[in-house]
């Protein structure tokens, strides 16, 4: 893309300051994008944390109260942090679908594109504009109660139903196309996308889905039941989780462990494809399986390739 050659270039910058590495990071971005000419707007807390002096900068760095529009007219996000931080942002520029560009200091970082290692060429790659944009699957959410939408949210990841008590089981019917699938007794429920198939979905025991592959997963947690298995279902289908208004078994809805709602007995949970994807910065071309073995640390000693390969490597 021609982003070097776009005038008044402004990027967004949001970091885990609670960690030192993160605060350290955040100032080389800082730093580094403000010498090459780029506005950098931070929310006013991060400011506070990062002791940033607005006007020792040129240009001037933007302060500004965290929200939904925090993101309009910028570029792109550069996110310090891990995948909490990413999601966090995730919400803050959703309403303006700002691209995100994360830059892990976390322990997976499966959303993140940089490591801590790459903070560098990262930087050149932005100020030269060498990136693309991949645009990744949402989940709208709707929570009815009676008749009446009381909630309704976004996730990246999932939205998953949780019992509320640890004693108890959530009784609950999960449905599909406007028809019942199966009746769980159960710990919850996860509703994820292929981007949450390796987050909360993996956990459970869900499978891992390759990013570009548009679907909707549904993944029982301990379920007792005789289908309790994961499934896959097309992106356009509508998935439903009702807590049984006769079981007196109440619930809670997590969207992508940070948004969450009480569900009384009786609460249904509509999840939909989202009308708003996120976009994520991407800086390689690395194939989803390269990311996989690398994130996970997977074992693949004594792997060839195929023969073609091989033939390849030998000329």
């Amino acid at each position: 893309m021609n982003a070097a050659l776009a005038p008044h270039r402004r990027v967004l910058l949001i970091a885990h300051t609670g960690r030192e590495a993160a605060r350290t990071v955040a100032m080389s971005f800082l730093e580094a994008l403000t010498s090459h000419g780029i506005i950098v707007r931070v929310p006013h807390e991060t400011a506070d944390e990062l002791g940033i002096e607005p006007s020792s900068f040129t240009p001037v760095v933007e302060v500004v109260a965290e929200g939904e529009d925090v993101g309009a007219d910028c570029e792109l996000a550069v996110v310090i942090g891990g995948d909490g931080t990413i999601l966090r942002a995730a919400e803050y520029t959703h309403t303006s679908g700002t691209p995100l560009l994360g830059v892990n200091l976390g322990h997976v970082g499966f959303l993140a594109e940089a490591e801590e290692d790459d903070v560098d060429s990262t930087i050149e790659a932005l100020v030269e504009g060498r990136y693309t944009i991949e645009d990744r699957l949402t989940v709208d959410v709707d929570v009815v109660v009676g008749k009446e939408v009381v909630a309704s949210t976004f996730a990246l990841n999932e939205a998953s139903v949780e019992k509320a008590a640890r004693e108890r089981m959530l009784e609950v019917v999960v449905e599909v196309d406007g028809r019942p699938i199966s009746r769980w007794g159960c710990d919850g429920v996860v509703c994820a996308t292929p981007t949450g198939s390796t987050a909360y979905n993996f956990s459970a025991g869900g499978p891992v889905v390759w990013p570009e592959v548009e679907a909707l997963l549904i993944v029982p947690i301990s379920a007792h039941a005789l289908f309790a298995r994961p499934m896959v279902v097309a992106p356009s289908s509508v998935l439903a989780v009702e807590v049984l208004a006769d079981s007196g078994s109440a619930g809670v809805l997590w969207c992508d462990g940070r948004r969450t709602f009480d569900l009384p007995p009786g609460a249904r949970i509509e999840v939909r494809r989202g009308a708003t994807p996120v976009r994520l910065v991407r800086l390689h071309a690395a194939p989803f399986a390269d990311r996989l073995v690398a994130k996970f640390d997977l074992s693949v000693e004594g792997w060839r390739g195929s023969a073609e390969r091989r033939r390849r490597q030998a000329t």
